[in-house]
């Protein structure tokens, strides 16, 4: 059986606005996606995982895709 090689995106995750205002639930994605203040960026692969914490903090990041 041949295995077939997934290859993930790359993205840039920035946060651009203050965690101040936001849900426990939003500043826990922002911990586990490894941001830690604003304009703090960390490159991930997207994974369901992490596409899932993305949505759920849209509104204070902004998200670029690497190549």
């Amino acid at each position: 059986m041949d295995k077939e090689v997934m290859i993930m995106a790359k993205v840039r995750v920035t946060q651009i606005k203050s965690k101040n205002g936001a849900s426990k639930n939003q500043i826990a994605c922002l911990q586990s996606l490894g941001i830690r203040r604003i304009r703090h960026s960390v490159e991930l692969e997207l994974t369901p995982v992490y596409k899932g914490m993305i949505e759920k903090v849209l509104h204070l990041v902004k998200v670029e895709e690497i190549n």
